[in-house]
């Protein structure tokens, strides 16, 4: 018999009702057009309240598809008058045993609110420690670059400086000169009320060199270097870089993680003097726009209102915040899943936990030199 004759169904009413199937039914055939759909609403109108007798003797051929199609027009069990091949006799069982067989149901656990608050503070716990392991690495990958200078990542060091910072500048100073005017211009209408005009060089310069200026400085870094170095280690490993190099006994931190800290730890506090000087720009052109103070004058009692050590506070906490903010962006791109989503997911978790920490950081600064600098 022609293997390649359509499928098709032949009804016979004698003494009793015979449903005759023919052709072949199989995937290619049953695809064919709508072929499908038919044969579907005639097997569920012959099927419906039907016991006629099936005889399938007269298929030229028939497939896993064409079996299951006929299967579920039969309800998932055997019609109780049924003529077969015995070639397809195997089909039919395997599919009655699959129909037996229970469907696994997994229950979705319910989590009480104290199970929710353990898994936030196991979560917390799992990041510091995993935190503190990768700051312990990079203790060493420093300590083997001060042992062997010649042998360290300088190339990597200086393209991560000049990504860093170099390529900063431009939004930085934007950002200071902007915050520099704003932050003049509300300071002026007060102090113009009572008299202090003068006073507008010392409310300028310690809020912009010992807080606005780091705190503007690191936030801008945190959403543009931190999430860049987030979103490239993330990268490496969804395309399994990171497994390559680990596969080639290139280590991780001494090639990735110590060249991203190092260049944030120089880059910062050179951003915060460039950032320092952009927002007291904007603050001298708003003074003299609203007081009518010249620069020449601004810039004369500039270091007579602001001593010394607060320029340098400002730096140590630039030095401190690139620190934090690469291990934070480090932490997280590590911890990356070979998946876009968690990719996604990591960089946004990264950028909100370093402007936080950073936040924190200063904090902790403000309180431990409330009286230093002034």
């Amino acid at each position: 018999m022609p293997t390649d004759l359509p499928p098709t169904i032949a009804v016979s009413v004698s003494d009793e009702t015979v449903i005759t199937l023919t052709g072949a039914w199989v995937v290619n055939a049953l695809a064919h057009g709508d072929r499908l759909a038919t044969l579907q609403a005639q097997l569920a109108t012959l099927s419906a309240g039907s016991d006629a007798q099936w005889d399938l003797r007269q298929l030229s051929n028939l497939d896993h598809i064409g079996a299951q199609t006929l299967w579920r027009a039969w309800g998932k069990r055997r019609p109780p008058s049924l003529i077969m091949q015995p070639s397809h006799e195997g089909i039919f069982e395997r599919l009655a045993i699959v129909s037996a067989m229970p469907l696994p149901i997994t229950p979705k656990p319910r989590l009480t609110r104290t199970m929710l608050l353990g898994n936030r503070v196991l979560g917390f716990f799992h990041h510091l420690f995993s935190f503190i392991a990768l700051l312990g690495q990079l203790m060493l990958d420093v300590w083997r670059f001060i042992r062997h200078p010649m042998k360290g990542p300088w190339k990597e060091i200086s393209a991560n400086i000049y990504r860093m910072g170099a390529q900063a500048l431009g939004i930085t100073a934007l950002v200071g000169i902007l915050i520099g005017i704003v932050l003049s211009y509300l300071s002026a209408q007060q102090l113009r009320a009572f008299g202090g005009d003068l006073y507008i060089v010392n409310l300028l310069g310690m809020s912009i060199i010992r807080e606005l200026g780091p705190m503007l400085a690191a936030i801008l870094v945190a959403g543009r270097s931190g999430s860049a170095i987030t979103a490239q280690l993330g990268v490496m490993r969804v395309t399994e870089e990171l497994d390559a190099m680990r596969v080639m006994g290139i280590p991780h931190g001494f090639r990735l993680i110590m060249p991203k800290v190092l260049a944030l730890i120089i880059a910062m506090p050179l951003l915060i003097i460039w950032t320092d000087i952009m927002a007291l720009i904007g603050g001298m052109i708003s003074a003299e726009a609203l007081l009518g103070m010249s620069p020449a004058f601004f810039i004369y009692k500039l270091p007579e209102a602001v001593p010394l050590l607060n320029f340098w506070i400002g730096l140590g906490k630039g030095a401190s915040f690139g620190l934090l903010i690469a291990l934070i962006a480090c932490h997280f791109g590590l911890r990356i899943e070979p998946n876009t989503e968690s990719l996604g997911r990591g960089t946004n978790s990264a950028v909100v936990t370093a402007i936080t920490v950073v936040i924190i950081a200063d904090a902790l600064f403000a309180i431990m030199f409330s009286k230093a600098g002034y």
